[in-house]
């Protein structure tokens, strides 16, 4: 199949967003205050309704006379939203370090400050979700914090895929009508189809604008009238019928996803299988001669340019936990489909080739691998690895689908996964997954049960005293009391995401979303009330690595072989390997204890174990919706500072250093047998345990790809990934040296993206410390 290039518009547009400085935007948090202010006495949904039906129509809007695709949530692209349903006490506390914080900065506007001040602030003050959750759980959420971190606190539920192909097949026209005929099933709910109705109508007046603007344009932009003309055209058509087309579709897509993130204001809502939903599009204008496979690639990149224009403004700690803007439009291509059989398609090489030729970080793109995946399809995805932008990466259909059954997922639904955000899976378009709800570091949990329950780094009790090392006789002693250790605080989590989706039910109610999630508008309610098909919930567990590796080193070195004392080995972790003896004790942990990821089964089954605990402790219990809650292994950038928390580890960290990044990767410089055995390791994990999504990061050298033999080793290293029944696998596809040059160099190297985990960012943008543990993970040259 002929290659194809992208084009100068692509190039053009392409620049001017990355050339485009990056603010804090005010503007719809006007709109939206000044909404509540005039509609007091109105229910919650339907002022959430209201204020976004407003914003659609009067949000300052622009385009570009090269774009083929238009809509953003902000005039300017990239832009910070200032949200203020969801929580605005922390933009109170750090407006003005936006523009110098460590990660994740915005410039801000003269006097926007003020305005907030004045105008914005003064009526959320003690409204907004974030002040309900602090003033029902504040404390208690604070007190588990070194242990767990509670996400969805201060902005609304993301992590989802919706209906698109409803979208396309309905429309904002369709669905009102859809809404209005399943009122008439439930009278006793007229706000919420009022919602449901306001914000499609909301949606319909945002295209005409755009069409309006468009024809606009036009006028002053010659040389490029007719394409405006015709996008007018389309945008104008969209508000009123389906789809028809496969501009239509991009460009009907497009809105919805940007009318998505103005309502929720929240990362990662995924479009899904795009390859199977849109293929009759494509096929069709091939067919009858409206499109070639050139013209469809520049407008699947002009999409791809709108996926890297929306970001998201998190407070300075979450942007420590989720840097690089990882707004996760998580596209899936190839796989099963519901009869088992494994399909791709020309668009599934297309969306690759826009991956090849753009290297942006949006969309983040996933390919089913499965074990009768096409070699077609495997080396055109080797090819784009190649290239360095962190994409694609590969789920593995042999390992997700039954554990997804097992879960509660109808066969057909969990043959057609998709991917949300980094690696969280979720069925396609009926599925509220809340698959962020928290994270929880076990390996506090471990240092707590070596030390009483004390924190490490400044000793404050922090949980029950169930003992101390030098209490226990044997190694199953320890392993009892982090047990208990990991109730406890399980327990402790597991009340505060209670209290959090009560508050999402009460504050956050979304009639748009839910018109594109499946059984919401047949049932009469709201998603975040429980509409949907499936209602689950996803805890993250980090990190299996350090864990085993703390455990095994416990084990073999103080219990079984008795190389260090009990008392030896707590002193050394209280005072952080310091002293002549410290560091004597860490050599020998380091040098040698077995590590996780070098094909030592014990060890391997030892982070095992304690993962297929946690999961099976969730089984206990049932969500706010009255969902079942499951877990994940990744780690978004949290295993830096979940790092930070953490004292001295019997695995031979020192204090504060990163854990492992992933979720399910080896501590970087332990996996010292290559990366086969990294994968056999891997593969002892309980793929149960991973059904929120499981994350194994690798590097690889530049080097290796630039021989047919060589990505044909790669190939066979996939199919073997496959075969072990691994459920996710990513890779960095760059030199150490060319990182240190961009860390010094930043000027150099403004598009260098790196996979960071589960997601790809520029690396010029993420903190120092996330860079450094980048450059230090191991690096393969051969397989």
């Amino acid at each position: 199949m002929e290659k194809l290039k992208n084009s100068k518009r692509i190039e053009t547009l392409k620049k001017k967003m990355l050339d485009e400085e990056r603010f804090a935007s005010i503007e719809q948090a006007k709109i939206i205050t000044r909404v509540y202010q005039e509609n007091e006495t109105l229910s919650t949904p339907l002022k959430r309704a209201l204020a976004l039906k407003t914003c659609l129509e009067e949000l300052e809007i622009s385009v570009e006379p090269e774009e083929l695709i238009v809509g953003n949530r902000s005039k300017g692209v990239r832009a910070g939203i200032v949200f203020p349903e969801s929580g605005l006490r922390w933009v109170n506390e750090e407006f003005e370090t936006l523009p110098t914080r460590e990660q994740d900065r915005f410039s801000v506007h003269p006097g926007d400050i003020e305005t907030f001040r004045t105008e914005i602030y003064p009526y959320w003050h003690g409204r907004s979700m974030e002040d309900v959750i602090s003033r029902e759980y504040g404390p208690e959420i604070s007190a588990m914090s070194k242990v767990v971190k509670i996400n969805q606190k201060d902005h609304a539920q993301g992590h989802i895929c919706p209906d698109t192909e409803l979208w396309l097949k309905k429309g904002p026209a369709g669905l009102i009508e859809l809404a209005k005929e399943n009122a008439k099933n439930h009278p006793g709910n007229p706000d919420f189809y009022q919602s449901v109705i306001w914000t499609l109508e909301g949606a319909q007046t945002f295209m005409r604008r755009y069409a309006d603007l468009l024809r606009k344009t036009a006028e002053e932009s010659p040389e490029h009238a007719q394409d405006l003309n015709d996008l007018a055209e389309i945008c104008e058509s969209l508000a009123v019928r389906p789809v028809q087309t496969f501009h239509e579709a991009l460009q009907s897509l497009w809105f919805l996803y940007t009318i998505l993130h103005m309502e929720s204001n929240a990362s990662s809502f995924s479009p899904g299988r795009m390859d199977q939903y849109l293929w009759p599009y494509y096929e069709k204008d091939i067919r009858e001669g409206r499109i070639d496979r050139q013209k469809a690639l520049e407008l699947i990149e002009a999409l791809w340019l709108k996926f890297n224009q929306i970001v998201y403004l998190r407070n300075a700690h979450s942007a420590k936990y989720f840097a690089g803007f990882p707004i996760g439009f998580n596209i899936a291509i190839g796989g099963e489909d519901e009869n088992g059989n494994d399909i791709y398609n020309d668009l599934s090489l297309l969306f690759l080739d826009a991956q090849y030729d753009l290297g942006l970080p949006q969309p983040n793109l996933s390919v089913r691998l499965n074990k009768n995946s096409s070699h077609e399809l495997m080396q055109r995805a080797i090819e784009v690895v190649a290239r360095g932008s962190g994409m694609p990466q590969f789920f593995n259909d042999e390992a997700i689908i039954k554990p997804l059954e097992n879960l509660g997922i109808e066969e057909k639904d969990a043959r057609n996964y998709a991917i949300v955000g980094c690696v969280e899976l979720t069925t396609q378009g009926n599925n509220l997954g809340w698959s962020d709800a928290a994270m929880f570091n076990m390996n506090k949990a471990l240092e707590l049960a070596l030390n009483h329950g004390k924190c490490l780094l400044n000793g404050e009790q922090l949980g029950p005293d169930y003992g101390g090392l030098e209490d226990y006789e044997t190694f199953e002693d320890l392993e009892e009391t982090f047990r208990k250790t990991l109730d406890y605080f399980i327990d402790e989590m597991m009340e505060a995401e209670k209290v959090v989706e009560k508050a999402h039910q009460n504050c956050l109610p979304s009639a748009f979303l839910s018109s594109v999630i499946d059984d919401c508008l047949v049932k009469g309610v709201d998603v975040t009330a429980g509409g949907a098909k499936y209602n689950l919930s996803g805890i993250q567990m980090i990190q299996a690595a350090n864990l085993a590796d703390s455990f095994a080193a416990v084990k073999e070195l103080v219990f079984d072989e008795k190389k260090i004392g009990k008392e030896e080995l707590i002193n050394a972790i209280q005072n952080n390997f310091e002293g002549n003896e410290g560091a004597i004790i860490q050599t020998m942990i380091l040098k040698k204890a077995p590590k996780y990821g070098n094909d030592v089964k014990w060890v391997d089954e030892l982070g095992s174990k304690w993962a297929k605990y946690f999961r099976n402790r969730m089984r206990d219990y049932t969500n706010y919706r009255g969902g079942p809650y499951h877990t994940g292994m990744y780690t978004v950038s949290a295993h830096v500072p979940m790092g930070e928390n953490l004292g001295a580890g019997a695995d031979g960290r020192k204090a504060k250093e990163p854990l492992a990044d992933g979720g399910m990767s080896p501590a970087y410089g332990r996996d010292l047998e290559g990366p086969t055995a990294v994968l056999k390791s891997v593969s002892r994990l309980y793929n149960e345990c991973t059904t929120n999504g499981g994350l194994l990061n690798m590097k690889f050298l530049p080097e290796f790809f630039k021989t047919q033999t060589g990505r044909d080793k790669f190939e066979n290293f996939l199919r073997a990934f496959v075969d072990l029944k691994i459920p996710h696998i990513q890779f960095n596809v760059v030199s150490r040296e060319d990182l240190l040059d961009a860390k010094a160099h930043p000027e150099r190297h403004q598009s260098l993206t790196v996979r960071v985990a589960g997601y790809t960012a520029y690396f010029v943008e993420l903190a120092g410390k996330l860079q450094d543990e980048i450059i230090e993970r191991t690096s393969y040259a051969e397989i």
